[in-house]
């Protein structure tokens, strides 16, 4: 039988992705003052190749201070815009559309590379002071980040504000707002990380407040007609934390505000949390989330054979696959799955001669 799900085409918007196949945005630690250059060119370029219905820009920094590592790609000043522009070009060349991830590191700034050994910078070797919505360190041992004022919160409204701007002019047409994996917008989010006692922490109102605000910020200067994603962890997997009950909520506020997609994540937010890793295993909350906030989904997260990307859609777990180690191990999974699926699938022209029959 010819299985059609995972390959139909798929519209948000005024943008229509050529298939349900997403590549996730994946930290490559490999740009200087933020800047993108060939790596990601090719890195990038190589999934639309192989046929991504959407290729999605590693978390990109809307400050300085907001980059995990030196190391990090950058949208702050107007100078990435043309290295950018250079490689959503190609993509769009190849049929595939080009989406970014705007980020702020927060508490979990100002890092070494996972090659270099990971450990915090501190300022006074080359790092930056961190920032978060409380002065709680993410793991025992490193120094405690600097909790935000009111006028710091403002300027990183503002930043992603303008960062949304410059991905405007870069010629993307998605954006995902990064509001996961224990980063700054989960951080407030989260009570294991927020023990304020202003008008951005205590209540889940207050907790939820900078995302909203964030997402009003974007949509000022993105226009109305391109999707916009927004990335959570769905459970913080520890007592006491972001359950997937808050998700859900959020999902529907993040819904009437104009939110297309809700990407699903979990984890992040504290060093040892116990998650159940498995196959697929946050699916699950794609699959909530969808069905009771009637939103957009996407599934990520252990998902690495055709048949099972195939069976999320099929059954209406959600609307997306976004796949990060698999499309590392396999750039041209979308090629191979279509023909391991039955399904007619395009490949470039270059490529015609290798096509199976």
């Amino acid at each position: 039988m010819i299985s059609q799900a995972l390959f139909n085409p798929f519209t948000i918007k005024k943008v229509q992705f050529r298939n349900r196949i997403a590549v996730s945005p994946m930290c490559q630690y490999s740009s200087e003052d933020g800047f993108a250059n060939d790596w990601h060119l090719v890195h990038l370029g190589s999934r639309a190749v192989g046929g991504a219905g959407l290729v999605i820009f590693e978390a990109s920094a809307v400050v300085p201070e907001g980059r995990i590592t030196p190391d990090d790609l950058g949208i702050w000043k107007e100078e990435h815009i043309p290295g950018l522009r250079r490689i959503v070009d190609f993509i769009k060349a190849q049929g595939s559309v080009a989406g970014i991830q705007l980020a702020h590191a927060g508490r979990k700034a100002s890092h070494q590379s996972p090659w270099k050994g990971g450990k915090l910078i501190l300022p006074a070797d080359g790092g930056w002071q961190t920032l978060a919505p409380s002065a709680i360190p993410f793991q025992e041992g490193e120094a405690a980040p600097v909790a935000l004022s009111q006028d710091g919160i403002r300027n990183v409204i503002d930043s992603f504000r303008q960062a949304a701007n410059r991905a405007l002019q870069a010629g993307f047409e998605v954006i995902e707002i990064h509001a996961a994996h224990g980063y700054l917008i989960h951080e407030f989010l989260s009570p294991l990380s927020n023990s304020r006692t202003d008008n951005y922490g205590g209540s889940f109102e207050n907790r939820t407040r900078l995302l909203l605000e964030v997402v009003a910020a974007v949509q000022e200067v993105w226009p109305g007609d391109l999707p916009l994603f927004v990335r959570i962890s769905a459970t913080d997997w520890t007592e006491g934390g972001w359950s997937a009950d808050d998700s859900v909520a959020l999902a529907k506020l993040l819904k009437a505000k104009g939110v297309d997609l809700i990407d699903c994540s979990t984890g992040g937010n504290v060093p040892r949390a116990n998650i159940p890793v498995a196959p697929g295993y946050q699916v699950q909350f794609a699959e909530r989330i969808k069905k009771e906030a009637g939103i957009f989904t996407a599934a990520v997260g252990m998902i690495t054979t055709a048949r099972q990307a195939e069976t999320i859609i099929t059954t209406e777990q959600a609307d997306l696959v976004l796949l990060a180690r698999e499309f590392l191990r396999d750039p041209y999974f979308p090629l191979h799955a279509g023909h391991e699926l039955g399904a007619e699938v395009v490949w470039p022209q270059q490529y015609e001669r290798a096509k199976p029959r």
